[in-house]
């Protein structure tokens, strides 16, 4: 019976030391997240949300527990969030969202003892000497050319437009991404991209989508939350739409050709375990298609799937550079 309790014991401790499970007794590993829009959004704030339920179904509930607030569109009002989840003790406090740098640079170095993490973003804070703070970032230019390189191919105009919120971070490597996957194919496709300057005004994205459809545009992409509103003029025209972060196919489902879609549990699976080991911050992870953060959906028939699977293999290998 000794020797079975110490085989036990052992074993519990190494499914311990993963991160994957945790003794009875034990704390779960409890996240708070800032998301700037809701999670049905059908895009980024859905795309983490969705997330942590795969790791919450995975771990358990008595393992791993989150709370989100939705809609943080406000900078001030985020930092208030992240103090107050950083004081109830939560182990990881997200800012799901470049914007979020100044909150986490005025509230993470008041509780070293805990962990906070940003993204897409690449930089990690620790030049300003804080030392507790996590990014994640996403590879979009890397989908964006596979969804490039299927757009130019179905494209009859020869005009591919994109409704975008602002020319940073994932949003601009989604863009850069696309365009070069479309000129890939026909170097004298246009690709117009537009930035809106808004993340949130569904009005305004679909009116930059009836002005680049009238503009000939029969192929149309982009990123944010306001992209629902786009989806929805693609649907009525008859235009096709690929999609970013998420599948969106159920908003149109005879539109949508394919879509880029991130797997945000790659990123914050070894987060955690770097957590629990002890880790406070310094790290950055990355979504790739190597490292399936980042798949593609397709959607329809149309698509050539032999051309994605080498595309994507392509840029796996490094025989593709992506820049």
């Amino acid at each position: 019976m000794k020797l079975k309790s110490l085989v036990v014991a052992l074993i519990t401790l190494a499914l311990v030391t993963s991160g994957f499970i945790s003794r009875a007794e034990a704390k779960p590993f409890r996240v708070a997240v800032i998301l700037p829009s809701a999670i049905n959004d059908t895009e980024w704030s859905q795309s983490l949300y969705e997330a942590f339920l795969s790791i919450q179904n995975e771990m358990g509930k008595e393992n791993f527990q989150f709370v989100y607030s939705e809609n943080m569109w406000s900078v001030s009002d985020a930092t208030a969030a992240i103090r107050d989840y950083a004081s109830e003790g939560y182990d990881l406090v997200i800012g799901h969202g470049g914007q979020y740098g100044t909150c986490l640079i005025e509230v993470a170095p008041s509780f070293p003892k805990l962990s906070f993490a940003w993204g897409t973003i690449n930089d990690t804070l620790t030049d300003q000497g804080i030392k507790n703070v996590f990014a994640y970032d996403a590879r979009a230019e890397q989908g964006g050319y596979v969804n490039g390189v299927i757009a130019a191919r179905l494209s009859r105009s020869k005009i591919l437009g994109m409704v975008n919120p602002m020319e940073i971070s994932d949003c601009k490597a989604y863009v850069d991404g696309f365009t070069a996957g479309a000129k890939s194919i026909d170097p004298k496709i246009k690709v117009k991209p537009v930035w809106t300057g808004s993340y949130s005004d569904v009005a305004l994205a679909s009116e930059t989508a009836q002005a680049l459809i009238k503009d000939g545009a029969d192929v149309l992409s982009g990123t944010s939350q306001m992209c629902v509103g786009a989806i929805g003029v693609a649907r009525d025209k008859g235009v096709l739409w690929f999609g970013a972060r998420v599948d969106p196919s159920r908003l149109a489902p005879d539109n949508v050709i394919c879509s880029m879609v991130y797997d945000w549990t790659v990123a914050f699976k070894p987060m955690i375990k770097a957590i629990q080991g002890g880790t406070r911050g310094g790290k950055i992870f990355e979504l790739t298609l190597a490292n399936k953060g980042i798949t593609m959906v397709l959607n329809q028939q149309a698509v050539d799937r032999v051309l994605v699977g080498n595309t994507v293999s392509a840029i796996i290998d490094g025989k593709i550079k992506v820049e």
